[in-house]
């Protein structure tokens, strides 16, 4: 993933949260989950800074949004404890699998502080900014 694009992809969701009215922390890594754009926004708590990290990876590296990650994760899912895999995953939404114009994946964002729903909103909405 370019840097231009992460770039693209914080911003976005930065002012989503602004316009939602809340505080939270932003990931964004590339095809391998290495981290590419990052930012706190002020008022966040210190806590979500690792679980952003942690859902945009686990977009990236299982190719599926968080969200769906917890239908397999979960105590009577078919991966139970799968979250414990590569250093440290993710089972609830926010999550986000980042992919261009053409459908190719090319990393994943992940979003933390607000409710499990406008974190979810605010992801999908910065990216639609790399399909468009």
């Amino acid at each position: 993933m370019k840097h231009v694009d992460a770039t693209l992809v914080l911003n976005t969701a930065l002012a989503q949260a602004e316009r939602m009215g809340v505080a939270v922390c932003v990931m964004v890594v590339d095809a391998a989950a290495w981290p590419v754009a990052f930012a706190r926004m002020d008022g966040a708590p210190l806590g979500v800074i690792d679980v952003s990290h942690k859902k945009a990876r686990t977009a990236a590296l299982f190719h599926m949004d968080s969200a769906e990650f917890a239908q397999v994760a979960h105590p009577n899912g078919g991966a139970y404890t799968l979250e414990a895999t590569n250093g440290g995953l993710t089972s609830f939404g926010g999550g986000i699998v980042l992919k261009d114009a053409k459908g190719t994946i090319v990393g994943g964002i992940g979003v933390s502080g607000a409710s499990t729903e406008d974190d979810i909103s605010i992801a999908q909405s910065a990216a639609r900014t790399l399909a468009a």
